[in-house]
């Protein structure tokens, strides 16, 4: 009986330390023990700089660290992005910009990652706003197609690149009205609308969240805006959808925050995502989506790898078509929608 006894308790024994052995290890919650670094690869005043600078703001008590911005602009937002993906992927060094610009980076041949090596935070959704001065001939879409028609490859629109929002937005709106254009790139979206507003370009197709201070100063004035719904911005009034007057205009706009390098160790990555979450939840969030003009959501991990997936059916072909990409959307195994 003994003898049984003490057989058990040694199986028993044994049986805990295998179960021990093939437990999932308690994996360390990462915690910066320096200030964060995030480079905003436009100038200061587009979407990206004040979204990146609002959410890192909001990050910031959470993490427990600073969180530094810096302003790295060029190559249509690729000069700053590559930065950061030559950095350590350690967490310190992050990025701000809108999904759209990983997917033309890689097509246009100015990085070799594309949007399935970066994991994103985003805490703002904002439309395309069509603008024009305040003074200007155009005051309607109907006004703007004609004056495209009537001049061919002659109305100049301002956008902050090949590649960017904007320039996704008016590649869209020529094939739904049937129209062309002169393009004119700046080096970002702040920079885009105010030479609008100062006469330099005709129109500009950029962000709610570049022309909303312009539009209630009145320097700016809107003719629609690129979602399904009238799009309200406070101080200003509400703008009318293109496609109440381009009905084969598709809703678009654009998704703004934080990115990092995809293989940043999984801890570091878990406490990115739940300050970013936590941060995303809050007032001032909301705010600066009703002063902006955007719309406040709160997408990672897994939801913002298949939004981007998803967008990027729709940018990289819109590449590939205008004849701008110097790589397929096929090499990357991007399927036409």
């Amino acid at each position: 009986m003994k003898k049984k006894s003490y057989v058990l308790v040694c199986a028993m024994f044994c049986l805990a330390l295998i179960m021990a052995a093939e437990a999932p290890v308690a994996q360390a919650q990462w915690k910066p023990t320096r200030p964060i670094t995030v480079i905003v690869p436009w100038p200061a005043g587009g979407a990206s700089d004040t979204t990146g600078r609002m959410i890192a703001g909001q990050m910031e008590p959470i993490l427990g660290q600073r969180v530094v911005i810096v302003n790295t602009p060029g190559g249509a937002g690729a000069i700053g992005t590559k930065e950061v993906w030559d950095r350590p992927h350690d967490g310190y060094t992050l990025t701000a910009n809108a999904t759209a610009g990983f997917v033309s980076y890689a097509l246009l041949g100015r990085m070799d990652q594309t949007h399935r090596d970066w994991i994103y935070l985003l805490p703002m959704y904002t439309p395309n706003v069509i603008a024009v001065k305040s003074d200007s001939p155009l005051k309607s879409v109907e006004d703007l197609v004609a004056a495209m028609k009537a001049r061919p490859n002659a109305v100049t629109i301002a956008t902050a690149g090949v590649g960017s929002s904007g320039y996704y937005f008016i590649e869209q709106f020529k094939a739904a009205a049937g129209v062309t254009y002169r393009h004119v790139p700046y080096a970002g979206g702040a920079p885009a609308v105010v030479a609008v507003a100062s006469g330099e370009a005709e129109m500009v197709p950029q962000l709610s969240i570049e022309a909303a201070e312009l539009l209630r100063s009145g320097k700016l004035r809107a003719l629609a805006v690129s979602s399904r719904e009238p799009l309200e911005i406070e101080g200003y009034g509400v703008i009318p959808p293109v496609a109440k007057s381009v009905p084969k205009f598709d809703d678009y706009g654009s998704y703004f925050g934080l990115m990092g390098p995809r293989d940043m160790p999984k801890d570091v990555i878990a406490t990115l995502e739940d300050a970013f979450q936590k941060a995303a939840a809050t007032k001032a969030v909301k705010d600066y989506a009703k002063m902006k003009g955007g719309i406040p959501i709160s997408i990672s991990g897994e939801k913002a790898a298949e939004l981007t997936e998803r967008l990027a059916r729709k940018e990289a072909w819109i590449l590939a078509d205008a004849g701008v990409a110097v790589k397929s959307p096929v090499d990357f195994k991007i399927p036409k929608p």
